[in-house]
């Protein structure tokens, strides 16, 4: 099966997502790419990273947690079902399994480890991160086919094949995750990826965006600034504590949105209510709505 898109393509932030002192806590998944660096703690359901991976802190996931090789956790690892941990990852605390435990060679976990299932000692194979991270990612689209197929072809390799309909229908209920692409940085001062962001509603998020482009959803609170090489949407009732700069792009401001600094755009347009305490710069046009447009 040769994959469409590539699911860590993009910085996407659900709603709901917030930092709690050194914690970033969701309600769905948390995706991390290969190579990048969280320095915070994560908290979520299901926990992915890919190869190469650091956290600053502990990782609590509620279902499984998959951490490929060379992964380095500065604190406690607590699972809430199976762990799997590749070749050479390094724990800087516990770690705890209340499932299964899979464990690659040379793996460092620095104050034990305990799993109340069964434990096993060897180099798990680093496409089962792939083929899990692909298959979330296409019943969270709604290719639920093309998700079909590929569970065809893990049940033909000897998977059952009632849980895998299980999984299906569980996957279909999961809340958006939390994905940071390869090579991103992400801590208290920057959220710095190569790649598109977006931040969903109702969000609490501490560091400067930086990003390809930026779309900021609704009611959220992000004390930094946003900058962008292409177009910045920041939406209703969401407010920037810090500039909204983008070198070659527009930037959107929805109703009763707030920027505490500067703006500096191409074309700048202003929904109902939105403010702009600091300085607009714009070399294209400036356009400011009286009225909300209607909804649709």
């Amino acid at each position: 099966m040769a994959f469409s898109s590539d699911p860590l393509d993009e910085l996407l932030v659900p709603d709901g997502t917030s930092a709690q002192e050194r914690d970033l806590v969701t309600d769905g998944d948390v995706l991390v790419g290969a190579r990048s660096t969280v320095e915070f703690g994560v908290r979520g359901r299901n926990v992915l990273a890919g190869e190469g991976v650091r956290f600053g802190g502990a990782i609590e996931a509620e279902g499984d947690c998959r951490l490929d090789m060379w992964c380095d956790v500065e604190q406690n690892v607590l699972v809430g079902e199976d762990a799997y941990l590749g070749e050479r990852v390094h724990v800087g605390g516990e770690l705890k399994v209340a499932g299964d435990l899979d464990i690659g060679d040379d793996v460092e976990i620095e104050d034990g480890f305990e799993a109340n299932g069964w434990i096993v000692i060897r180099n798990p194979m680093p496409t089962i991160v792939l083929l899990f991270v692909y298959l979330k990612h296409l019943l969270l689209v709604g290719e639920e086919d093309t998700a079909q197929a590929l569970v065809s072809q893990l049940t033909d390799e000897g998977a059952g094949e009632g849980d895998d309909e299980s999984d299906e229908e569980d996957g279909a209920e999961l809340a958006d995750p939390l994905i940071i692409p390869r090579n991103a940085t992400v801590n208290d001062s920057a959220w710095r990826v190569s790649t598109p962001a977006t931040i969903g509603d109702d969000c609490r998020l501490h560091g400067n965006v930086r990003a390809e482009t930026i779309d900021v959803g609704e009611r959220n609170n992000i004390f930094g600034s946003l900058r962008a090489r292409g177009d910045i949407t920041v939406g209703e009732e969401t407010r920037i504590h810090g500039d909204v700069t983008t070198r070659d792009g527009a930037v959107t401001l929805g109703p009763d949105a707030r920027v505490l600094g500067d703006v500096s755009c191409g074309d700048l347009e202003l929904g109902p209510g939105a403010e702009v305490d600091g300085t607009m710069r714009a070399d294209g046009e400036i356009t400011m709505q009286t009225t909300q447009r209607e909804r649709e």
